[in-house]
């Protein structure tokens, strides 16, 4: 049933014990994922875009991202988070709205992302937490414990990391308005600063995913900061995708010597 399913992913949460989150793309990496052990499924909207011909930032249309969901919720048991970008609406009725078709689809959480699709910068976080507040809302309406994973963009915007601790401040701010809102969980990818995370999940009253990239901490160290959540983001579709053209070349240079 989809409530406890999505009960269960709530409770996977737990600071210093995280919940390790191997992003998929379809319902055959769901299959694989789940069979490697996982305890909860979710996507990586630009590995889920990649994989269909498409790129990141909603490029992939709403429908076909629905009716993926669904067949990837058809695929496994575990519990599914779809990585659902900024809701396909800045306008916080139509996003909910959105939302309500990934939850109907059988997901019980997905990422929702602060940053401004198609424009540039970051909604300001008031306006954020309203679309917050609008997904609640309409959660609620339908008895769903539903998973909203408030990520902030604040870090993934600057690439240079030693100006990271001056976005500390506001990384904060939106997460203890993020939570005031409703959502469940604070996502702060390319935040790589193990004092940075510290005082982030100090800080802020959610639990907290880290996205693993180059420069961060392994999982066990993570959990010591008081981490809740690691995903691996667009890195396996990657991996995999190596993998496959290596194996690939391999295949066409052995039939070229012959």
């Amino acid at each position: 049933m989809t409530i406890e399913k999505a009960k269960t992913f709530q409770a996977l949460h737990v600071r210093g014990k995280p919940l390790v989150l191997f992003n998929i793309w379809d319902a055959g990496t769901a299959k694989a994922v789940t069979e490697a052990g996982a305890s909860a499924l979710a996507t990586g909207s630009w590995s889920v875009a990649a994989a269909h011909g498409y790129g990141d930032g909603e490029k992939i249309p709403l429908d076909f991202l629905v009716a993926l969901a669904e067949r990837i919720a058809q695929a496994s048991d575990l519990p599914l988070s779809i990585d659902f970008e900024g809701g396909y609406s800045a306008e916080p009725e139509l996003a909910a709205a959105n939302v309500a078709r990934i939850l109907a689809a059988g997901a019980v959480g997905i990422n929702f992302e602060d940053q401004i699709l198609g424009g540039s910068g970051l909604h300001p976080a008031d306006a954020q937490a309203a679309r917050i507040r609008a997904i609640r809302a309409m959660a609620d309406r339908h008895g769903m414990p539903f998973f909203i994973n408030a990520r902030t963009d604040l870090f993934l915007k600057e690439p240079d990391r030693a100006r990271h601790p001056a976005l500390l401040a506001d990384a904060i701010a939106r997460g203890k308005a993020y939570a005031a809102a409703g959502a469940s969980g604070f996502f702060v990818p390319a935040a790589a600063d193990d004092d940075l995370i510290a005082e982030i999940c100090a800080s802020v009253p959610l639990p907290v995913n880290v996205m693993m990239i180059a420069g961060v901490s392994p999982i066990p160290r993570l959990a010591e900061l008081g981490v809740a959540r690691v995903s691996f983001g667009p890195g396996p579709y990657r991996q995999a995708m190596a993998t496959l053209t290596d194996a690939a070349r391999d295949a066409f240079a052995a039939a070229a010597k012959h």
